[in-house]
């Protein structure tokens, strides 16, 4: 699989989220954090759309934030 990291992780090993594009034709989108590589999320597209629109809209952020 071909993975592709979030802009918004850093490059000193941190937060370093990946997705995937591999299996959008079955409707899913494999997420792992570049850290653990053997360990793989799948969600449907649908969901992933929802959370990274919520995330965009500041819909997620933490009442500490």
């Amino acid at each position: 699989m071909q993975w592709i990291r979030s802009s918004y992780s850093d490059g000193d090993g941190g937060m370093c989220v990946e997705v995937s594009r591999d299996r959008l034709r079955c409707n899913q989108v494999p997420i792992r954090d570049s850290k653990a590589p053997e360990v793989i999320l799948s969600v449907p597209t649908g969901a992933f759309r929802e959370f990274v629109t919520s995330v965009a809209n500041g819909g997620l952020l933490s009442k500490d934030a």
